[in-house]
């Protein structure tokens, strides 16, 4: 087996995320990753707009008497003609409501993926954790990347979003610590003492939920909320910018509530292992990258003091990559 063959049949890690899909490489000892919008934009068919999107290399298929446009080239025509992406996912699972996104995540993932190099090549997947309210489809979620993963050669293994940031982040740690994942259908969250999960949850207040009420409230479209919170938002309090002003508002609704949260599901565990030293909490995720997100996180946390003592907090120096880096890591171990 040559050194390109011996690359190409490594583990690879895989974040399945409600706003991205990316697969972590292990090559030469070094990461590297790739990532593709979980998108779609539904396009009527013609002959002329088949011919012109493969004369462009935009990523389509044509179903029927449509043209599915995914991925980073959906949201790319979704601002040409001013509407909102559709959406393969919803809240960190399949979304009930969408025809299309199974086949959707499925065309994402063998094209970023590929087929396994050899029989039965590792592969670990992120998975949400349960929400307060049950699992709201996760069984069949998880089973559905799992046989689309399967059927593309893998020996593929499912791992909490939130215990993925842990193996990501708190190697120097032993991984033990408080992993959190701020996307965009949900913040997953979890604590482990020594790479064994003690407390996993999610909850549903991230992303989405602030590109979706800062659209209410300003009448624009939702898409144009995540792309200006992306390209460059600050949360460091108000201005005369509406739009920053609502995008503020609902980043304070979602940080106070996933805190809040935090402390309650620490504070009921009935088997929390007695920790004698304080533990890192690592914050990774899109919705995590604002400047001034930190600050406010730690100003929500001096009012609602966790039981369990912290060594330190931050945002990953890599955060849209750090689930699935854990992923990788996990496949490597």
């Amino acid at each position: 087996m040559n050194q390109a063959e011996k690359q190409s049949s490594q583990p690879l890690g895989l974040d399945v995320g409600t706003s991205r899909i990316v697969v972590a490489h292990d090559t030469d000892k070094r990461y590297t990753y790739e990532s593709q919008l979980n998108a779609f934009l539904a396009l009527p068919y013609s002959k002329l707009a088949e011919s012109l999107l493969q004369r462009e290399n935009v990523f389509h298929e044509v179903r029927g008497q449509e043209i599915v446009v995914m991925g980073n080239d959906a949201q790319r025509f979704a601002e040409v003609f001013h509407v909102e992406t559709r959406r393969p996912m919803r809240n960190g699972t399949l979304n009930p409501q969408e025809p299309h996104a199974l086949a959707v995540v499925r065309s994402i993932i063998a094209r970023m993926a590929g087929k396994a190099s050899e029989e039965n090549q590792k592969l670990f997947f992120s998975v949400p954790a349960p929400l307060d309210e049950g699992d709201v489809g996760i069984p069949y979620h998880q089973a559905s990347i799992q046989q689309i993963l399967k059927e593309l050669g893998y020996d593929a293994r499912p791992i909490a979003e939130g215990l993925a940031v842990v193996f990501g982040e708190l190697g120097d740690a032993n991984f033990t610590g408080i992993g959190v994942s701020c996307g965009s259908g949900l913040c997953n969250v979890c604590l482990a003492v020594l790479s064994v999960p003690v407390i996993s949850f999610s909850v549903p207040k991230a992303g989405d939920f602030i590109d979706n009420q800062a659209a209410l409230v300003t009448g624009d479209l939702a898409t144009r909320m995540r792309i200006q919170k992306e390209q460059g938002f600050r949360l460091n309090g108000f201005s005369a910018d509406r739009v920053q002003n609502a995008l503020t508002v609902y980043y304070n609704e979602m940080i106070a509530h996933l805190v809040e949260s935090l402390r309650q599901h620490i504070s009921s565990a009935q088997r929390l292992p007695k920790l004698e030293q304080s533990i890192p909490l690592v914050l990774s995720g899109g919705t995590s990258m604002p400047k001034g997100f930190l600050e406010q996180f730690l100003n929500v946390l001096r009012s609602n003091e966790l039981p369990v003592k912290l060594s330190e907090v931050r945002v990953s120096a890599d955060p849209l990559h750090a689930t699935a880096r854990g992923a990788l890591m996990a496949a490597l171990c």
